[in-house]
């Protein structure tokens, strides 16, 4: 029997639904707009074996039909899915993963599938909330509901759950997901937005966070069901028992000599001389020679091994943190790892390329340029969509020393590229003033933390390098949180992956010193306040302004000319009417412009409502003739004037001169006494029909319209 229930949210109607569709199922229909997405949730009965982590899987299938479109290729169906659906995925496990009990090791997989798109209103608010309802009235242990919104702020109005329009015109761009007490999760990207424009947004998101929830919890008393028992993984008792007698004390000297090493200032030192760090390196040593001996002893509970040892040194290292505010590298909790920045290595056969090093994580980012006809087209729910600013992030094993199958990009990659991309998209100039594609790619060559952040530094060097001429430059900087009993708690900046993997988040803030451009937080505990955020927030723009100056040290401003080996594009406007007149039957004009000045591309369209023309060459001068000639085509014979010049065809020769064909229809006149420096007998010995000569109108006569010329390349 279907129950359903609507809340309102800000004006507009948000309907769950149950027990209609996918009854075999935990699943939820959600309508919102024009949109629907069925949410299913389902839980293993058998707990997995060999695993170490509570397996949750979340899923967004987005189906074509749904906007009523066919899947481009040859196979007409949808294949992998869109980054934007892998985004979504990833957006919706941050916000439910830190209410899921961490010992439960049945597999958990949502699934939400977008059966409906209206392609006026985002649909991820809809996969989230729809999640949440969708395991909150399940049997499945998940005991408190989640709330997501989204803010925009169009002028001085604060806008939930805004249309795609809305967020084209809005300062900022955020998602805020959390409990009835609590924030968990936010996804943010900004034209520069204040960090109080940000807290504004977080705190109006509450009010209707908490709406959200108070009809989730209604509905589940008269559509929940009874919540199933779970084997939940166990430690064995006598393995940490075992655990702390031979290791505590031992892990305790390797972090006291790290405290050593931070009061003596010779952090620098343990950092260089080891290959992950002072404590990594020697608490790696000790935990695989603890282990061979324990395995010995309990060779069926090697998970309750490796769990204890995790637990003994996360213990010890918060602890370090919270009561003496020494980090695991020896560093107080607002210092910033040593930064080093290079521009420029491959100057000859690279656009631009950027190396930001930051303590042993380090990002090379490439950037390519190309001609507009490069753009990636890209098959979505939406609108016909063509990417011209792409941004891609590739973490190999070597970076952390280790070996996996190299298989395409992870889920983390396609996040990471997407949050780097997000940071920097701002501040790309618009394509009628920087006619390129750009296409960034980060590798990571070295890894210990935060980097997506080295990646958005990376790409803002190599943009720089390159010469595109950005509005701002854009740093960023993780920073994390370690939380003590009580009120207690210690600010992170600069966090490293065992501060990431200990800690209680990983916020991530990129900008420019105006500014904030991208955001993301996630938490391992069940949410944070709004003071805690906001001390963060300060803390942030502190230290991602001096990474900022650290990089303007080694490039302060955009190249003012663009790399040598950059391919040369120059574009300017025509009248949208006469397109289809430059372009010519079957493209015919095209086609012979770009053969006759051996161009690379052309590329005429339609540009808010005026014709754009793209020239690519390598080749400026060429570039330049085939503007003037392309230009020349939409000239009538009113719209010669005397004194400019002309690209002209020779059409006829005669014993006093040339005829040149200066536009379609209009030809002139280049008498004997204009062609050459010298007096010749015979114009044929100089010029012969269908060449190219460069002419200037001398004179107009004013009664019969008849064009004189010279020469303007002699």
């Amino acid at each position: 029997m279907e129950k359903s229930y609507e809340v309102e949210i800000s004006g507009k109607k948000m309907i769950f639904s149950t027990g209609k569709v996918a009854k075999q199922a935990n699943s939820v229909l959600v309508k919102h707009g024009g949109n629907g997405v069925l949410v299913t949730a389902i839980m293993n009965p058998r707990p997995a074996e060999n695993l170490d982590f509570f397996p949750l899987v979340v899923d967004v299938e987005e189906r074509m039909y749904a906007a009523g479109k066919i899947p481009g290729g040859f196979f007409k169906r949808e294949g992998r899915a869109s980054d934007k659906a892998v985004l979504n995925a990833r957006l919706t496990d941050r916000a439910l993963r830190p209410l899921f009990n961490k010992n439960i090791r049945n597999e958990v997989q949502v699934i939400a599938t977008v059966v409906s798109f209206d392609q006026v209103n985002p649909y991820d608010i809809s996969v989230i909330n729809g999640a949440s309802l969708a395991l909150y009235i399940s049997d499945i242990p998940f005991d408190e509901p989640i709330g997501a919104v989204r803010m925009a702020k169009v002028g001085d109005s604060w806008i939930v759950n805004p249309s795609h329009c809305e967020i084209e015109e809005s300062i900022i761009d955020i998602v805020v997901a959390g409990t009835e007490e609590a924030i968990l999760m936010v996804e943010a990207g900004g034209r520069e937005a204040p960090e109080e424009i940000v807290m504004e947004a977080i705190e109006r998101s509450q009010s209707e966070i908490k709406k959200i929830i108070k009809s989730q919890k209604e509905f589940c008393k008269i559509a929940g069901k009874e919540k199933k028992e779970t084997v939940k993984f166990e430690l064995n008792k006598d393995v940490g028992k075992k655990i702390r007698s031979l290791a505590e004390s031992r892990v305790q000297e390797i972090l006291d000599s790290v405290v050593q090493y931070s009061k003596n200032g010779d952090k620098k030192i343990q950092l260089d001389n080891t290959k992950k760090g002072y404590y990594q390196d020697n608490v790696a040593a000790l935990k695989e020679e603890t282990e061979e001996k324990l395995e010995e002893v309990f060779p069926e509970d090697k998970e309750s091994i490796d769990t204890s040892f995790k637990e003994l040194e996360r213990e010890l290292v918060r602890k370090m943190i919270l009561e003496k505010e020494i980090r695991p590298d020896g560093r107080k909790p607002d210092e910033i790892r040593d930064i080093k920045c290079e521009v420029g290595l491959f100057p000859h056969t690279t656009h631009g390329i950027g190396l930001f090093t930051r303590g042993k994580t380090q990002a090379l980012t490439i950037l390519a340029l190309g001609s507009i006809r490069e753009a990636q087209k890209i098959d979505s729910l939406g609108k016909e969509e063509f990417k011209r600013y792409i941004h891609h992030y590739n973490f190999p094993p070597f970076s952390v020393g280790e070996t996996w199958p190299l298989r395409g990009p992870k889920r983390r990659d396609i996040g990471h590229g997407a949050l780097a991309e997000k940071a920097l998209r701002p501040m790309i100039p618009a394509e009628d003033e920087f006619p390129y594609v750009l296409r960034l790619v980060s590798e990571i060559l070295e890894s210990n933390g935060s980097t997506s952040m080295a990646s958005v530094c990376g790409s803002t060097l190599a943009l720089m390098d390159a010469g595109v001429p950005i509005s701002n430059p854009v740093s960023g900087i993780a920073m994390g949180l370690i939380k003590g009993e009580g009120d207690k708690y210690v600010v992170l900046k600069d966090i490293q992956g065992i501060e990431d993997f200990y800690g209680d988040m990983d916020f991530k803030v990129a900008g420019t010193r105006n500014g904030i451009t991208a955001l993301q937080m996630d938490i391992k505990v069940k949410g944070v306040s709004l003071d805690i955020i906001k001390n963060i927030l300060d803390r942030a723009k502190e230290g991602r302004l001096f990474i900022l100056e650290k990089m303007l040290e080694v490039i302060p401003e955009p190249r003012k000319q663009l790399s040598e080996c950059a391919p040369k594009i120059t574009t300017f406007r025509i009248p949208k009417e006469k397109i289809g007149e430059v372009i010519g039957p079957g493209g015919k004009n095209v086609k012979n412009i770009k053969e006759e000045f051996d161009l690379d591309e052309i590329d005429i369209s339609d540009y808010n409502g005026e014709g754009l023309v793209s020239i690519t060459s390598s080749n400026d001068k060429n570039i330049e003739m085939a503007r003037k000639k392309i230009e020349s085509m939409l000239k009538g014979i009113e719209d010669i004037k005397v004194g400019e010049e002309f690209l002209g065809t020779v059409v006829g020769i005669t014993s006093y001169g040339a005829f040149v064909n200066l536009i379609p229809g209009v030809d002139g006149l280049l008498h004997i006494s204009r062609v050459a420096n010298e007096r010749i007998k015979d114009v044929n010995d100089y010029l012969k029909i269908g060449d190219k000569i460069k002419v200037e109108v001398a004179n107009i006569d004013a009664r019969t319209k008849k064009i004189g010329l010279k020469r303007a390349d002699i």
